[in-house]
């Protein structure tokens, strides 16, 4: 999942703000960042939307309990609405208790017939062999949907709204002071925006028309997908409005380490041990690999840090491209203890190549009285 900001600095409150102090902080920034107040303005947006985000989870006491204690990690599977695929004036809707007042700003307008529902997101973990041969994950979460006993019109079924007498039927009403000089529009407050009213409410969710529901749905993650990448599922988002239709699921893709192999865009990168024999004079040794092992050819003569790259055993390209390879960098493993006969042989080859080593079986004070003899003989020569 992208990284995200700290939703208490993007509303520039204290961890020990009150509901009503982060509700003003919100409604102070979303007004700032308005894009209707920053047209053209990308950045103003995004900010926006931040806000509307950082406000669900602060002005929601089990969201706000999980990221106090966990950060973002805590709210992996919560049912966060996912801000930046909504249209600017969906974020008034959600929250137009704040918002009622700002004329033109959509925040008191009433929606007029079905809308389009909210989004949603998670995430879910896989390997990187998954990654390799994609995979079908079940996914469980919780939503609102359409109460099934009013199909969510909120009312009793036999019974329909009623277009109230208040606002008829706008959802807004218009209040003057100052000898009418100076009017504002604000959201009626008999309907709450809606423009209708309930008089008979469903009793299976009190008017509300939606219940909350469990889902677990088998998502399917293709093949060559990167750590941070979404799948996104239609219809598996909020309901709409007045029975509108179902936004759209986000499933946020983590993909685990592997403990050998490193990914590159389509690559596969590890390191590959061998013996200084093996590099001098060539062997044929096993690698692992997503499916298994495979074997390769060190060539005579290899050096430290030198690639070996194996063609088309990487990651299958997500679009359907060349897959990618799998490139292993040789590490010259140097033994630490020596067996006599492997010594002897060493000594022998030390010989013929006329390399200087330290002289066999000689211990520390027998190296230190040779070298302070030694470093003595050179004082006096030098002197005389």
């Amino acid at each position: 999942m992208p990284t995200k900001r700290d939703y208490y600095e993007i509303l520039q409150v204290s961890r020990s703000a009150s509901v009503d102090e982060i509700k003003s902080a919100y409604r102070k920034a979303a007004i700032a960042h308005h894009p209707d107040r920053n047209p053209g303005n990308a950045d103003a947006e995004k900010r926006f939307k931040e806000c509307a985000e950082a406000y669900e989870v602060l002005s929601d006491f089990e969201k706000r309990t999980r990221y106090d204690q966990y950060g973002h990690e805590g709210l992996q599977g919560e049912a966060v609405h996912d801000y930046s695929h909504m249209q600017n004036t969906d974020i008034f809707s959600m929250f137009h208790d704040i918002f009622s007042g700002m004329a033109g700003s959509g925040g008191g307008a009433r929606r007029e017939g079905p809308s389009r529902g909210f989004d949603l997101e998670t995430q879910v973990s896989i390997t990187l062999k998954e990654v390799q041969s994609g995979v079908e994950k079940d996914v469980e979460f919780t939503r609102h949907d359409h109460c099934e006993t009013c199909k969510g019109s909120g009312a009793k079924p036999g019974t329909k709204k009623k277009i109230c007498t208040t606002c008829g039927g706008r959802g807004q009403v218009v209040q003057r002071g100052f000898g009418g000089i100076f009017s504002m529009v604000t959201e009626c407050p008999k309907c709450s925006g809606q423009g209708a009213t309930i008089e008979k409410p469903c009793t299976e969710c009190h008017g509300s028309g939606q219940t909350l529901l469990k889902r677990k749905i088998a998502v399917k993650i293709p093949a060559g997908i990167h750590d941070g990448q979404a799948v996104r599922v239609r219809g598996e988002g909020e309901p709409g409005g007045e029975g509108g239709p179902h936004g759209d699921l986000h499933v946020y893709v983590r993909v685990t380490e592997h403990p050998f192999l490193q990914r590159d865009k389509n690559h596969l990168y590890l390191e590959l041990p061998v013996s200084m024999i093996q590099a001098a004079l060539g062997a044929e040794v096993e690698l692992p690999t997503l499916t298994g092992k495979t074997t390769v050819q060190v060539p005579p003569g290899t050096q430290p840090g030198e690639l070996i790259r194996v063609k088309n055993l990487g990651l299958p390209d997500v679009h359907g491209g060349r897959p990618g390879d799998i490139v292993a960098k040789i590490m010259v493993e140097i033994p630490r203890k020596l067996g006599k006969a492997q010594e002897q042989l060493l000594r022998q080859y030390a010989h013929i190549e006329d390399e200087a080593v330290l002289p066999a079986r000689k211990n520390f004070f027998e190296k230190m009285r040779d070298y302070v003899v030694g470093d003595h003989t050179s004082t006096s020569e030098a002197k005389s």
